[in-house]
């Protein structure tokens, strides 16, 4: 991922520094194994421990020639142990190494990915309970439709996200797992004590079966999680751009002082930081498809996934924790325009209404649906005609709604407050209020 999208702590995780160094515990950690097993004399094991380092530009320089990472890797190692090192990588395969070390970085990216979540989590519940109770308009289709309060699409991120929180923390258990079961995964030279007692170190458990490789069922859970969360964020960076629209302005993303939104239209006021939100999680959720990709490998293993996810892993992380981040950011700073929520509510000239109308029309009248319905839409589609025109005026001089429904109905029908009163109970469900 570029730097320009990259937060460095989770971004080192992936730097090759990072890497060669899980690389490097899990080969003393073997050896310490071994020792305890009376395999490794313990002076060998202590040379070892003492003398094990690398230089990555020097694994670089030996990669350039052997065309092999790890064989790369442990002839530079070896050169500073010494002939010690000969008890390191013994009876193990590279992936043992490669893949272990892999599922560790990818614990440690979702670690902090869970960390952004919890706050991401925090703001949407204080957003929730502060506007509980402010009145907004809810759309389907992008049209209006009835009264509701702008606290309910906050509940509604905390939920999802709460969804998500949980998915992210099964993703992690999926990939906790290690091997160092040799080249097909029969333990053919090494013993199923040391695979324990390495993977104990890193934090993981063992992973009951696999082959040359852990099997990438759940990498590709991993990303599709990833790529789960990546759309809530868009789900969210959309709302937020759509009510900014200039034609309803209810809330605005922040705008800093200083900031610019054209070059040419002075008075441009963006919703940028959304915008890339969206962007960033269509990158996220196409990276998807590339890790379900690296599920059907060659029998006991082939090296096509590899590849692959030296890009799409890194990227998806250090760009889900950016959007994360940015979507705290355009909560915590959201603008929010009540007056602007009230205009909007009045558009439609009341036409918000309809539902009440047709039920009371129901309801006190007697009268078939179908005729309550075609009392309430002819007139409905008279005001959407005709701008100087309401529902209820229009209803009051309807002889087929005034004799069934009085002017002390209409007042009562035509208010927004009935619409808002179950909001606290839905709150409560939550858990965002006791």
């Amino acid at each position: 991922m570029i730097d320009r999208y990259s937060h460095p702590e989770i971004s080192a995780i992936w730097e090759l520094e990072n890497k060669f160094k899980i690389w490097t515990d899990i080969e003393i950690y073997a050896c310490e194994a071994r020792a305890n097993r009376g395999e490794v004399p313990k002076e060998d094991l202590e040379t070892i421990k003492q003398k094990a380092k690398f230089n990555v530009e020097e694994i670089l320089e030996i990669e350039s020639k052997v065309h092999h990472d790890v064989i790369a890797y442990l002839t530079n190692l070896n050169s500073y142990i010494g002939p010690a090192g000969r008890h390191v990588h013994f009876g193990l395969t590279s992936s043992d190494v490669g893949d272990t070390a892999l599922c560790v970085q990818m614990v440690q990216a979702m670690d902090l990915l869970i960390q952004r979540t919890e706050t991401l989590l925090q703001t949407t519940k204080e957003k929730a309970k502060e506007y509980k109770d402010l009145p907004c308009i809810g759309r389907s289709h992008g049209i209006h439709a009835e009264p509701m309060t702008l606290g309910l699409k906050f509940a509604l991120f905390f939920a999802e996200m709460t969804r998500n929180l949980e998915r992210m923390k099964d993703a992690r258990a999926q990939v906790a797992v290690g091997k160092l079961s040799g080249a097909v995964g029969t333990y053919s030279n090494i013993d199923l004590e040391i695979e324990e007692y390495v993977l104990t170190k890193l934090g993981l458990t063992v992973d009951p079966i696999a082959t040359q490789v852990i099997s990438r069922d759940r990498h590709a859970f991993y990303m599709s999680v990833l790529g789960v969360v990546a759309a809530s964020l868009d789900r969210m960076a959309t709302e937020i751009r759509l009510l900014q629209k200039t034609e309803g302005r209810e809330v605005e993303e922040p705008f800093a002082k200083g900031q610019k939104g054209s070059s040419a239209m002075p008075h441009k006021r963006n919703p940028v930081v959304c915008e890339r939100i969206s962007g960033i999680s269509r990158v996220i959720r196409s990276n998807v498809n590339v890790g379900l990709q690296n599920v059907g490998l060659w029998h006991e293993r082939d090296i096509s996934h590899s590849s692959a996810e030296r890009i799409v892993l890194p990227d998806s992380t250090i760009a889900l924790d950016y959007i994360l981040e940015k979507m705290n950011f355009v909560l915590k700073g959201l603008h929010v325009y009540p007056d602007a929520t009230e205009r909007t509510l009045n558009v439609t000239r009341g036409l918000i209404f309809s539902q009440k109308v047709l039920l009371w029309l129901i309801e006190k009248g007697g009268i078939t649906r179908e005729d309550a319905y075609l009392i309430v839409q002819e007139n409905a589609m008279a005001v959407w005609a005709d701008q100087s025109k309401n529902l209820r005026d229009l209803l009051k001089q309807d002889p087929r709604c005034s004799a069934i429904l009085k002017e002390s109905d209409l007042n009562e029908i035509f208010q927004i407050k009935p619409y808002l009163e179950r909001i606290p109970l839905i709150f409560k469900r939550l858990g965002i209020i006791d």
